[in-house]
């Protein structure tokens, strides 16, 4: 364990708490509404734009799910700099944002290749699954999508798919809930943020758990409304994932 990262003082919440982050991130965005509507925009027009791109191409469609799952923490930097530099005293703008993750660039750089790997290998055992299993001409996703999920011939592939999605998901959530909201904070290294939002997790578990149920919900409700619901949810769950950070770590 980094040294760094065992030294870390944790604290412990309940399983409510998490209600209470989504209060604080909702005052948080409307405190800068324009900068952290932008942040959604962002999420919600590169969503359109990977649509759109693998609509015509279903082995590209565990590559749709995974680009939300991998683009949301990397996106979300640019929230947490919005809260850092406000409470910092300092402008807080869409601009100045971005201008400002240059300060913690390469431990933002180690996640995003951390998270890009991570999505290409489930990709490829999602695609290797798919494969194995359906034997006919993949088609369009919507046609794909008809005959794996809504058929009822591929429950096997379809449950071995979400188990894998689950894994990887969680993965994700626990290296990144806590450890993306620090390295902005603290320019943390990677490894440190990492060990440090793992320990926040299991430490908190019930809690994290309702936090990652509602993050699902919330985010499944925006893909839901044409991905245009998460011009909103992105950034209220960005800011809102601050507070948790702030509450959890000393």
């Amino acid at each position: 364990m980094s040294n760094d990262a065992a030294v870390i003082t944790i604290r412990e919440v309940g399983p409510t708490r998490p209600f209470f982050w989504l209060k604080s991130g909702w005052q948080d965005m409307m405190t800068h509404p324009g900068p952290s509507l932008m942040y959604g925009i962002l999420v919600t027009v590169a969503g359109w734009a990977i649509v759109t791109l693998a609509a015509p191409h279903a082995e590209l469609f565990t590559s749709v799910v995974t680009g939300f799952v991998l683009i949301a923490p990397l996106i979300a930097a640019g929230i947490y700099e919005l809260t850092r530099q406000r409470e910092a005293g300092e402008p807080a703008s869409f601009i100045n944002s971005v201008k400002s993750l240059r300060r913690n660039i390469n431990s933002i750089a180690d996640y995003g290749i951390v998270l890009i790997l991570a999505g290409i290998l489930w990709e490829r055992v999602a695609a290797v699954m798919f494969a194995l299993s359906y034997g006919g001409d993949m088609g369009s996703v919507k046609d794909f999508v008809s005959d794996i999920f809504l058929s009822g011939n591929y429950w096997g592939v379809v449950i071995a798919w979400l188990v894998s999605g689950a894994i990887l998901s969680s993965v994700i959530f626990s290296v990144t809930v806590i450890g993306m909201p620090m390295v902005i904070d603290r320019n943390a290294d990677v490894v440190t943020a990492m060990i440090t939002s793992v320990r926040a997790v299991f430490r908190n578990l019930p809690a994290m758990l309702v936090w990652a149920a509602l993050i699902v919900v919330l985010t499944g409700l925006g893909m839901a409304l044409a991905l245009v619901g998460l011009i909103v949810i992105m950034p209220l769950l960005g800011h809102a994932t601050w507070c948790a950070y702030k509450d959890l770590i000393q």
